[in-house]
């Protein structure tokens, strides 16, 4: 892949990872609530999810999304339904302990199904394969680039996300902070919603 190629693809990496969105909102509510450790599972599944995701569209299942509006909206659908349901978890935790396995929990397997209805991922990914995979002859040597690269933005943004929630979970153990700062996430997380909805 030619330098200024590469370069392009680690500055798309780069804005669309580190911006807000639904797994760097609920990596950092996770930390927040029930520390890094227990946030790292779903810090883990999202780059798995990702890849999955961006091999499935490399290998024609995101053109066949593309053209079919009526999945589109099932995929739109299900996203929002998930990320209104974790706002709604995520707006009633006041106190860490109430952040329990009950209250607020994404597992691993959770963590990579979400990347099927993360319209911003389908997004990203349908943008990769059509910008840097698709209509190549060296389809396998691009995604032997690609696919670590993406690895490791989805991973290293989780983390920094989650990083930063461990970091705030003693000071919002204080007071009202945590309600606070969770019905602010879950904010977020309806906000990606009604985005998702005219995405």
């Amino acid at each position: 892949m030619p330098l200024l190629e590469f370069t392009a693809l680690l500055v798309l990496a780069t804005a669309m990872s580190f911006s807000p969105g639904p797994n760097t909102t609920l990596s950092t509510a996770l930390a927040a609530n029930r520390g890094l450790p227990a946030a790292m599972r779903f810090v883990c599944a999202v780059p798995v999810g990702w890849t999955l995701l961006l091999l499935l569209c490399a290998g024609g299942v995101g053109a066949m999304v593309a053209a079919a509006p009526a999945l589109q909206w099932a995929i739109k659908a299900m996203g929002i339904g998930y990320l209104l349901y974790l706002a709604f978890k995520l707006a009633r935790s006041a106190r860490l302990a109430q952040a329990d396995a009950a209250r607020l929990t994404v597992g691993f397997w959770q963590g990579v199904a979400l990347q099927f209805v993360n319209i911003k991922a389908w997004l990203l990914a349908l943008t990769i394969v059509g910008g840097w995979v698709a209509g190549r002859p060296d389809v396998l040597p691009r995604l032997a680039v690609v696919v670590p690269v993406m690895l490791f933005f989805a991973f290293a943004s989780n983390l920094l996300y989650a990083a930063t929630g461990a970091l705030l979970r003693h000071w919002l153990a204080q007071g009202a902070r945590l309600l606070w700062f969770n019905r602010a996430m879950a904010a977020v997380l309806v906000l990606t919603a009604a985005w998702m909805v005219n995405a």
